[in-house]
């Protein structure tokens, strides 16, 4: 406990990156967060509710797997097993899927939000802890499904007043396909896929044969749709890499119709943040703001009876409350009508049921009006009348 003499900065300082959210912005992302929620429920995604903390193992079962650098962990008292906080609700929703809801028709479509916790934050998101709001349709590996997923996640944005964001499209098993297909080492293909992945071109020019021409090519797709389609067109790829390629077309074509507006960018080389996933990837972007405000894309979820042979395909997105609300306008001020001492109890309800916010007295004073201004009151409610309190 601290001394009652300490001081006071020392008292209330916070750990980095976590930080307090007061009055207006956190009732502004609460009232985000309900519209993000109505809107994935318009879509027929069903809201489930996982806990903070969970047993260690079940964390890191699935999409958790690449996220365990990332979780704090605890011993539970009570079973004496090593417990983790969440720092992802992907893998959570993953393990409602095939355990609670195992026997649940498919495709199932669920949806999730809720404070998440990490290790540490990073260079684009000093955060540690935030809110993350996401949908999960598990059960499908159809276009449509990519096609459902992505038209969501723009409606949700233009929804919560975020209308211009744009997509980067990714294929994370790429590169490591054409690598395969041409014969190269682990060693090599490594190499191949971090130059890539970190952009640097001086490494791709000391690549010599068929995969220096192919990666730095790959590089200079980077950009928009079409950009990247006309480059990879005129690539000759390995089998397995030109099925992959094959998928990202049949999207491309299938956005084009149904969402020509939609601002859709390829970025065949990233990997980063999509290493558990087994198809198409994105990104989720708005303009002025740091880094990306959501993540998605293809994963396999564990079904021990599955036709899939254990697993089935998911296809989701998540995002991130913290950059989403940077995205937004600044949120109206709060109004408030002062109600001075003694009123009537029935009046008091009228001013609310009105849609009115109080504040009442909770004794007399000599100036109701001054009071209310001390209080930052907008409104004073005289002689039966909301009346605006006067500046000054």
């Amino acid at each position: 406990m601290p001394n009652i003499n300490d001081d006071i900065t020392e008292i209330t300082l916070l750990p980095e990156g976590l930080h307090d959210t007061l009055a207006c912005a956190a009732e502004y992302q609460a009232d985000i967060v309900e519209k993000i929620r109505q809107c994935f429920a318009s879509y027929g995604y069903e809201r489930v509710v996982p806990p903070l903390l969970e047993f260690e193992e079940s964390l890191l079962r699935g999409p958790g797997k690449a996220q365990t650098r990332h979780m704090f962990r605890v011993m539970d008292p009570v079973s004496q097993r090593m417990m983790a906080v969440r720092n992802d609700m992907t893998g959570q929703v993953a393990r409602i899927a095939h355990s609670r809801l195992h026997n649940a028709p498919r495709p199932l479509r669920l949806s999730y939000s809720g404070d998440v916790l990490r290790v540490r934050g990073t260079q684009l998101r000093p955060e540690r802890e935030f809110t993350q709001a996401g949908v999960e349709l598990i059960g499908s590996d159809s276009a449509e499904a990519y096609v459902e997923i992505i038209l969501l996640a723009r409606d949700v944005l233009r929804t919560v007043g975020a209308p211009h964001a744009s997509i980067d499209l990714t294929m994370p098993l790429l590169v490591p396909a054409i690598c395969r297909g041409l014969g190269l080492g682990k060693k090599e293909s490594k190499v191949v896929r971090e130059a890539l992945n970190a952009k640097d071109i001086a490494l791709l020019e000391n690549l010599d044969g068929d995969i220096g021409e192919i990666s730095r090519k790959l590089l200079s797709a980077a950009g928009s749709a079409h950009k990247a389609a006309a480059i990879i067109d005129g690539l000759t790829l390995p089998d397995e890499a030109a099925v992959i390629y094959a998928e990202l077309k049949t999207l491309l074509a299938r956005l084009e119709d149904v969402a020509p507006d939609l601002n859709v960018t390829v970025d065949p080389g990233e990997y980063s943040g999509f290493e558990f996933q087994t198809g198409i990837g994105f990104s989720l972007f708005v303009p002025g703001v740091r880094g990306e405000i959501g993540r998605g894309g293809r994963y396999l979820v564990e079904r021990k009876s599955s036709p899939h042979g254990g697993n089935e395909p998911a296809t989701g997105f998540s995002l991130y409350l913290d950059s989403v609300m940077r995205a937004l306008p600044l949120p109206a001020e709060i109004t408030y009508v002062y109600c001075p001492f003694g009123l009537e109890m029935a009046e008091l309800s009228k001013i609310r049921q009105g849609g009115h916010r109080t504040i009442c007295g909770l004794e007399p004073v000599e100036d109701d009006r001054a009071e209310a201004k001390r209080l930052k009151c907008q409104y004073i409610w005289q002689r039966g009348n909301i009346m605006k309190t006067l500046k000054g």
